[in-house]
């Protein structure tokens, strides 16, 4: 069975989308067997693509993205392995609507995985910013992306010595 991972932000067009991106590229480079996905806590973009300064910001950097919007919904805590809120508001809404402490536990800030990130653990929100947000929001995502790998190759191999 695949681990399973999801980004979640407010919208599900900026943020979320793209750490998502950039997860999937570098776990298919590795071939890792993982599942990922994205959405956001609100739905008011449900449906709708990435924000197009996300799509660029992820061209130029030469990942792929394919993206319709979604808001993340309380029952699916139960399909996935690992919940990776883009900031401390988002992860407080994701606990609050958890259904008991296991689920809860479940969920944890992206940049927990940057030993550089510091105090602040948050991705800043880029959507009223320009091309610079976005790329500042891109190397954020990036620079968590060897102790996410980390993280769910070490989840990946404790599954296997369990499985028979």
């Amino acid at each position: 069975m695949s681990y399973r991972v999801t980004f979640v932000c407010t919208g599900n067009i900026c943020r979320s989308p793209m750490a998502e991106s950039v997860f999937r590229h570098h776990a298919e480079e590795e071939g890792l067997d993982v599942e990922v996905d994205s959405s956001g806590t609100g739905g008011w973009h449900a449906g709708d693509g990435a924000d197009s300064r996300t799509v660029a910001a992820l061209r130029r950097a030469g990942y792929r993205s394919a993206h319709v919007a979604r808001q993340f919904e309380p029952e699916w805590f139960d399909r996935y392995d690992l919940i990776l809120a883009l900031d401390e508001g988002h992860l407080a809404e994701l606990r609050g609507m958890a259904p008991d402490g296991e689920a809860a536990a479940k969920v944890r800030l992206l940049r927990e995985f940057d030993p550089s990130a510091g105090a602040d653990l948050d991705v800043p929100d880029p959507y009223y910013g320009g091309r610079g947000d976005f790329d500042q929001v891109l190397g954020m995502v990036e620079a968590a992306m060897p102790g996410l790998l980390d993280e769910v190759r070490a989840a990946l191999e404790a599954r296997d010595a369990r499985t028979p």
